[in-house]
């Protein structure tokens, strides 16, 4: 990133990410609600970002992670006896059914649940048509041949949540890594109801000024980024405007900062020069993402690359291990109620919390979109959905 990008990312970004380190902490007993996105890429090249392993490397990684995710985490449990589940955003422009079918049982197994990635506008920009068929294709594809994604009461369209690759949600860092204005509003007609983008990357060009937050955008869905705008979800105000936006952490480290050159940031991402710690942690509750009016309920959504063998010690390794056994040991001393949900659940969660619901948080996390794994679903001929979803 040039220098004048750098400047434009601080001066969006220094700001609230400083004042919300200097906040006093909340206080009290919490229930922390805590979300692991995964933009789950099993063809990742870590060498070249623009090439895909060969199929057989893939097929190995998904085989091995089935296999051993369960096994590291089984034993460590939240308050509703719920292992750490990833929801595993897969690309859509990677659509493999073999490698799906694989994760699809993982997840039926109760480890997790899928929902839509999507990188394009690579090389160049995309289409507002391209976007919407690739999106309708693929969730049809996960709704109706894999039984994942979710229904809404009383709908029979599929619904699902969503990450942007690249982080250019709705063409948000200048026409690169997507190229439609209007991604949004093609979201919010093809059923997603919320979406998990956000924070980009540190230092990235799409990232917005509204940080630590979860609210529906206020600006028109069909112009680039309107989520730079948003009303704040609150208790007593049922949303209206979707998909809603989940933000997670974006916090000033002010430990780090002071040992080094330049400020340091914590977006919430495992990576494998900055694993999870019991530190960071203290951060990312630090940021305070809630609903308005329920200030014993916080929000933690954070994200990782699972299938990136460069990341392996901070997704499932040992400092993986040792952060799972201490977030989980010491929640009772910390005074938390941990809550491990995917993404659908913490969207049931906060419309739950928006109409006012008390109580245990986990007793919501079906509130109003419910999976389709187990639901009968509507006459739609899986056949009939096209194999092709590359842009």
């Amino acid at each position: 990133m040039g220098l004048a990008n750098q400047f434009a990312y601080a001066r969006k970004v220094l700001p609230p990410a400083i004042c919300r380190a200097l906040k006093s902490p909340a206080r009290g007993p919490m229930h922390i609600i805590l979300a692991l996105a995964d933009h789950f890429e099993p063809a990742i090249d870590p060498e070249d970002g623009q090439e895909r392993v060969p199929r057989s490397e893939q097929e190995r990684r998904v085989e091995w992670w089935a296999r051993e995710y369960p096994r590291v985490v089984d034993a460590w449990r939240d308050y509703d006896g719920r292992p750490l589940v990833h929801t595993y955003f897969y690309p859509a422009e990677q659509y493999d059914e073999g490698l799906l079918d694989m994760l699809a049982a993982h997840c039926h197994a109760g480890w997790g649940e899928v929902e839509i990635h999507l990188h394009h506008g690579i090389p160049h920009p995309d289409t507002a048509e391209n976007t919407r068929r690739v999106l309708s294709e693929f969730r049809d594809r996960l709704a109706f041949r894999h039984r994942c994604l979710s229904l809404e009461q009383g709908s029979t369209r599929p619904a699902y949540s969503f990450v942007h690759g690249n982080f250019a949600l709705a063409n948000s860092a200048s026409g690169r890594f997507c190229g439609v204005d209007s991604e949004m509003q093609i979201l919010a007609q093809t059923g997603c109801y919320a979406d998990l983008t956000m924070p980009s990357g540190v230092w990235h060009p799409a990232q917005i000024a509204k940080i630590n937050s979860v609210y529906e955008c206020a600006l028109p869905l069909d112009q680039s980024s309107p989520h730079r705008l948003g009303r704040d979800l609150v208790v007593g105000r049922a949303p209206v405007t979707f998909p809603l936006i989940i933000q997670g952490p974006l916090v000033t480290d002010l430990r780090r900062t002071f040992r080094s050159a330049r400020p340091v940031l914590d977006n919430g991402g495992f990576t494998r020069n900055n694993p999870p710690t019991m530190h960071r942690l203290s951060l990312w509750k630090q940021a305070q993402v809630r609903v308005l009016g329920r200030p014993d309920w916080l929000f933690v959504k954070l994200f990782c690359h699972g299938m990136n063998p460069t990341q392996k010690d901070s997704v499932i390794g040992d400092s993986f291990r040792a952060f799972l056994a201490a977030l989980v040991g010491g929640a009772a001393d910390r005074k938390e109620t941990l809550h491990f949900v995917a993404a659908r659940e913490m969207a049931n969660i906060l419309l739950a919390a928006c109409d006012g619901r008390e109580g245990n948080p986990g007793d919501y996390r079906d509130y109003r979109f419910k999976l389709i794994a187990g639901q009968p679903l509507a006459t739609e001929n899986p056949s009939s959905v096209p194999v092709s979803l590359k842009g």
